[in-house]
């Protein structure tokens, strides 16, 4: 795999914009706890981090919210070297900081709700450390900057959806498409999803799809990195020359020298 930050652009198997829709059906203490994990575990900087949740619905989005608010207060933050649990830690660059937190003022300043400010987080002992505390945004649209540029750090963007298939279009119309999630209780509406979506890796009721080894790991559109995913058979593609061969037979010889005991009649 390829993950990399110079401060620029992050891009991991050539970039990633995860989505999580999020049904009205759905357990939303779930889709909470799962959507904390996915967007800042490893302080967002992993290709297969959820970036965006699409909740259908103002019921939907409203419950969300109130419920992740908590959640993410809660969340420690902190060198990985300390004595006490921390649930992630600093940033990769002072660069990458930089960018994160110029994210977060584009989204400010374009009309975005910053239900969580992460910027400016300082710790004691650590002031010149990469930190970025944890941000949500809510209210975010796609013609915002926070939700086309790939962020790569702890940031959670809200983008509400009035219907099933307008927030299923947000995930199909990206132009990434490495993994994406939907929670739902529904088993028609999960498998519609599975079946229509065009992202390579995706969760139901599961918020960081990653497969098993023996399965290809890899994403589509602009996502896909090289001719063949990694993992599972491509893996073994990747290591295999392949012969091809095609043959044509005419009929056999139906005379001459005969080798054969005949049956006896």
């Amino acid at each position: 795999g390829r993950a990399a930050n110079n401060g620029k652009r992050a891009q991991c198997f050539g970039g990633a914009k995860n989505h999580m829709i999020i049904m009205p059906d759905a357990d939303l203490d779930k889709a909470a706890d799962a959507l904390v994990g996915a967007g800042y575990g490893a302080a967002g900087e992993r290709c297969m981090a959820i970036s965006v949740a699409v909740p259908v619905g103002k019921e939907t989005a409203d419950g969300l919210i109130e419920r992740l608010v908590p959640r993410i207060e809660k969340l420690k933050v902190g060198p990985y070297t300390s004595e006490d649990e921390v649930d992630y830690g600093p940033v990769i660059t002072a660069q990458a900081k930089s960018r994160i937190e110029g994210l977060i003022d584009s989204g400010v300043n374009q009309g975005a709700k910053l239900v969580i400010d992460g910027r400016g987080f300082e710790m004691q002992g650590y002031e010149n450390g990469f930190f970025v505390g944890p941000s949500l945004f809510d209210n975010v649209t796609p013609e915002m900057d926070i939700y086309k540029e790939e962020i790569f750090g702890p940031v959670l963007s809200q983008v509400r959806a009035d219907s099933y298939e307008d927030a299923l279009n947000l995930v199909i119309d990206n132009p990434y498409g490495n993994g994406t999630a939907i929670y739902t209780a529904d088993g028609d509406t999960a498998r519609d999803f599975a079946h229509r979506v065009n992202v390579g890796m995706v969760g139901i009721n599961f918020p960081i799809p990653v497969p098993l080894s023996y399965h290809t790991f890899g994403g589509w559109k602009k996502s896909a990195f090289g001719d063949l995913n990694q993992y599972g058979p491509d893996a073994f593609r990747f290591y295999t020359k392949t012969k091809t061969v095609t043959a044509r037979w005419f009929s056999g010889i139906k005379e001459g020298g005969e080798f054969n005991f005949k049956a006896m009649d």
